[in-house]
Parts: structure tokens; sequence; C-alpha cells
């Protein structure tokens, strides 16, 4: 009797252990999976419209990213850049910055760096406006947005990089932006592997939150 019990003993475990490997497979399959469709919805994003033509509207919100010695840096620089020409086309006569402090040392908010840039490449000071607050992209919006009420604008443009447009349009749906618009450039200065990757966790990261807003 003892001597079943004892050979009993290593099936029941050999049992577990093939049990804990299935579901360690299948955990792993489903988080390459997830991350893989991220990646793709991240990568293949044109903007919205497709037609990378937006409709004229009455601002333009261009998301923040960081300030290299209290200026734009390179990759905020193209986001500015790629809103200039839109601006310059008639899209939108109004430009919203957004953005607060960075944590490497700046003393200007994103927002200040990049009102100060648009004004060297010739806007009026009078058609910037800035929210020096926000700290993520859903905050950008949502300040964003406060804005846009208080000046009685009803649509907006919304400005950033390719790898962060997806993101930023389901952000835009879920704070009820109508109609979401989101024009993207591409970046010849960032890292995309670097960015791209980032990209998923942060998406992730903001599904998980939909979910509780």
């Amino acid at each position: 009797m003892q001597s079943t019990l004892l050979t009993q003993e290593p099936k029941r475990r050999s049992k577990w252990l093939r049990m804990l490997l299935r579901l360690f497979a299948i955990g792993l399959i489903a988080l390459l999976a997830w991350c893989g469709m991220l990646y793709y919805w991240i990568t293949s994003f044109e903007g919205v419209p497709k037609s990378g033509n937006p409709s004229p509207a009455d601002v333009g919100i261009v998301l923040g990213a960081t300030l290299w010695n209290n200026e734009p840096s390179p990759g905020l620089r193209e986001r500015l850049d790629h809103a200039l020409a839109l601006y310059r086309s008639g899209a939108f006569k109004s430009f919203i910055v957004t953005g607060g402090l960075d944590s490497n040392g700046a003393t200007l908010t994103e927002a200040e760096g990049m009102r100060n840039y648009l004004i060297e490449q010739g806007v009026s000071r009078q058609s910037i406006y800035m929210d020096s607050l926000s700290r993520s992209t859903y905050e950008n919006l949502d300040f964003a947005q406060e804005i846009m009420t208080q000046n009685e604008w009803d649509t907006a443009i919304i400005v950033t990089h390719s790898y962060h447009g997806s993101r930023a349009a389901n952000i835009a749906k879920k704070l009820g932006f109508n109609p979401v618009q989101v024009s993207v450039t591409d970046s010849k200065v960032l890292k995309m592997s670097y960015h791209e990757t980032r990209e998923v966790l942060a998406y992730t990261k903001w599904l998980v939150t939909k979910i509780f807003l």
C-alpha cells in the first residue's frame, strides 16, 4: 500500500507540472498575439482620415513631447513642423500646444517651448493657446478639449507622430471628439524600434485605464 502511494505521488507532480507548462504556453501565446495585434495597429496607422487630408477645423492640437535645453527636441520639432504645414495650408487658424514640465531639468513647460518655437516660425502669439499642466496623452487631449469649450470651438485636428496616432485617435474617440481627426508625420530622427515597442506598453496601459473611465 505504501509503495503504491509513493508511486502515485510523482505521477501527480508530473501531471501538475504538465498543466502548469500548458498554462504558461497558452499565456505566452496570448501575450504574443496581443502584442502583435497592438504593434500592427501602431505601425499601420496612417491618420484619420486615411487620405491624410483632414477637413478644415477650428484648431490644431499638437501633442507634447520632451524639450532639450528648454527648446523642442528634434522629434517634437517634427510634430510642430507638420502642424505648421497644416496651418499654412488653411487647415486651422489657431493652435493648442500641450504638455507640462519635463523631469529632465527643463524650466519651461513643453507647451511654453512649443509656443516659443511657433512664434519664431511666424505664428502670432494670439493664435496659440497653451495647456501647461498635462502629463499624459489623455490629459493632453482632455485639457485641450477644455480650451476648445472655452473658445466655443467644435472641431480639431490632432497632430502627432505616426507611431502615436492610433492611441491618440482612440483617446480622442473616448473623450467625444467629433469628428476624430488625427494627422500624423513619420520620424526621421527618432529610434522607431524603441518608440514602437514602448507604445505597445503605453497602448496596453491606456486600454486598461479606459475600462475604468
